[in-house]
């Protein structure tokens, strides 16, 4: 279940606000100028190709091509068997910023963005079929738990794809991980 977990910076072993409704997560987060929205599921099979899974989110995709100015879409997939998955989700784990919206729509399992707005982070775990835009600018960071498995689209409008600036801030490290998070959603 799709879960939004607010949290206060100085206390951050207790969310003070634990939201499940889609509706409440998304005007919470449209306050900070985060797009969410849910997509309807398509029937792929489990081995599905980039292009099959572009394909099936064909309209989708043009549409925030069209209405943010991406330029390229491109699908990523990350599965517990991956040798390099600690690599990975060390990459994204500290706190960044990107000179343009990170869009990510999950096609398959789950991963946790951390968004960090004054005094408060907070912590969406995105299921199957969300939607999440995040502002450029905007401090944040990514938990893909320590057994990653999901598959997402990526629109950019830099065709170099994932550039991130590091705020060099450790309030990644002060918040609960996804090993703590993601219990919550069910």
């Amino acid at each position: 279940m799709t879960t939004l977990s607010i949290f206060h910076q100085s206390q951050p072993d207790e969310a003070r606000t634990v939201m499940t409704d889609p509706g409440a997560i998304g005007d919470a987060l449209a306050r900070h100028g985060v797009r969410f929205e849910q997509w309807p599921t398509r029937d792929l099979p489990a081995d599905a190709s980039q292009e099959q899974i572009l394909e099936a989110y064909s309209e989708e995709v043009a549409r925030l091509k069209q209405e943010c100015g991406f330029q390229t879409a491109d699908v990523i997939s990350l599965n517990p068997d991956n040798p390099q998955k600690e690599a990975f989700r060390q990459k994204f784990l500290d706190e960044h910023t990107h000179s343009e919206d990170e869009v990510r729509f999950f096609v398959r399992g789950q991963g946790l963005f951390y968004l960090h707005f004054g005094d408060q982070v907070y912590a969406l775990l995105c299921q199957q079929n969300d939607l999440i835009s995040v502002p450029d600018g905007t401090r944040h960071w990514f938990d893909m738990g320590p057994e990653p498995q999901f598959t997402c689209i990526r629109l950019f409008t830099n065709p170099e794809g994932w550039v991130a600036s590091f705020t060099g801030e450790d309030i990644a490290s002060r918040l609960p991980r996804y090993e703590g998070l993601a219990g919550v959603a069910g």
